[in-house]
C-alpha cells in the first residue's frame, strides 16, 4: 500500500524514532508498504518517520550506476546504527521525498558501517561505501530526528530559505501528543 509521504513543516521528521522491540507481521508491511512508496515517489531511500510512523525502520534500493545490467542493491534495516565511519567525506548533491524539489550539497562519509536487525530478526553488519554510504547516513538521519537540512552550512541555508519557508506553509502540520 502506498502511504501519504511526511513533509516538511510537519513536526514529526525532528523527533527522534523508537526502537523496534520484535519484528512482526505489523513491521514487515510496514517495510513493504515503504518500499512501494518510495518507488512510487522515485526515491532511492526512504525512513519509516518519512510514512508517519516514527519507529527505526528504513529502505533503501540503489542502483549501480556503473553497470545498469545489475539490480538495485535493495534492503531493508531495523534499528540501523552507524558503528564505524572512515575519516574521509564526499560532497554530493542530496535530495529527499520530504523536501520536494529542493537540493543541496551535502558532505557524508564515504566508507560507514552500520549494524541493524533483518526482517528474519537477526542482527546484521554491512559495510557501505560511497553512494549507498550515503543513502544510509541520510535515512538513519531522518531515525534521529535530523533533515538533510540541518546538515548544510548556513550560507546553503539562507540560499534555500524561500523555499523551505514556502515549502513549510504548503504542508504544515503538527502532532497532538
Amino acid at each position: 500500500m502506498i502511504r501519504e509521504l511526511v513533509i516538511y513543516g510537519d513536526e514529526r521528521l525532528k523527533q527522534k524514532s523508537s526502537y523496534v522491540e520484535n519484528v512482526d507481521e505489523e513491521i514487515l508491511t510496514l517495510i513493504d508498504d515503504m518500499f512501494e512508496t518510495m518507488y512510487k515517489a522515485n526515491g532511492v531511500g526512504l525512513a519509516a518517520v518519512q510514512v508517519g510512523v516514527l519507529k527505526r525502520v528504513i529502505v533503501i534500493s540503489v542502483p549501480d550506476f556503473d553497470d545498469e545490467t545489475k539490480p538495485d542493491f535493495k534492503l531493508a534495516l531495523i534499528n540501523p546504527e552507524i558503528i564505524w565511519h572512515g575519516e574521509e567525506t564526499e560532497i554530493l548533491e542530496e535530495g529527499c521525498l520530504s523536501f520536494p524539489k529542493i537540493s543541496d550539497e551535502v558532505a557524508r562519509y564515504k566508507e560507514i558501517k552500520v549494524k541493524y536487525i533483518d526482517k528474519e530478526n537477526k542482527e546484521q553488519i554491512l559495510e557501505a561505501k560511497d553512494y549507498i554510504a550515503k543513502v544510509l547516513q541520510h535515512e538513519i538521519d531522518h531515525t534521529n530526528g535530523i533533515t538533510f537540512i540541518d546538515r548544510l552550512e548556513s550560507y546553503q541555508k539562507r540560499r534555500l530559505k524561500k523555499e523551505l519557508k514556502e515549502l513549510r506553509n504548503t504542508h504544515k502540520k503538527t502532532v497532538s501528543a
